[in-house]
């Protein structure tokens, strides 16, 4: 029986709001129903929550790094900024923090600051499929589609495999005529079709 992704966020957060209503000092609880609301695209309810996890425990780190991303959803990059400096400061190891923070930088035009905090998640965590597609993407927007294409396929080769972000995402807009990244989009979709 196939579930949709609304289906499952609305289950999630059933599950998560009995969990909150039995203990309301639950603050993992409230994280991760934030993290349902968000992935339904329910931006507003989520940063309630995670205002409310943060509340109980402000050194939750990672809660930190879940409303930067919520922030970063709505075009709200300082603020996420200000969320990644946070997880940052408490937890210096945690190399999403870092990512993310150098994708809003990306995002903000601030090519410098956007490059040290991706290549600080992969020196992090050289398995970090998503900063090497956040490499990837920071080379596409400047136009260089060979290191592009390059971090692309490392990240491919280490998992990643979201192929309709790939397809869709404006990052890679000033690659898509590219060779390189034309290759790579046929390829994926022949390991799609394989299923």
């Amino acid at each position: 029986m196939f579930v949709s992704k609304k289906e499952k966020c609305d289950h999630a957060i059933a599950h998560y709001s009995k969990l909150i209503k039995s203990n309301p000092n639950d603050y993992r609880a409230y994280n991760n129903r934030g993290n349902a609301y968000q992935q339904r695209g329910d931006f507003d309810l989520s940063l309630v929550d995670y205002n409310e996890a943060l509340e109980l425990n402000p050194s939750f780190d990672l809660c930190y790094i879940n409303r930067g991303n919520a922030y970063q959803k709505t075009g709200n990059y300082e603020r996420a900024v200000a969320d990644y400096d946070k997880a940052i400061a408490l937890n210096p190891e945690n190399s999403m923090a870092y990512n993310n923070r150098g994708f809003a930088y990306m995002l903000m035009q601030k090519s410098d600051e956007a490059e040290r905090d991706i290549k600080k998640s992969i020196e992090l965590n050289p398995n970090n499929i998503y900063a090497l597609n956040s490499m990837a993407e920071f080379y596409a927007v400047l136009g260089n589609a060979l290191d592009a294409c390059k971090w692309l396929r490392k990240a491919i080769d280490k998992g990643y495999n979201n192929w309709a972000y790939i397809k869709t995402s404006g990052t890679y807009n000033n690659i898509r005529a590219a060779a390189c990244f034309k290759e790579i989009i046929t390829k994926g979709e022949r390991l799609k079709a394989k299923g």
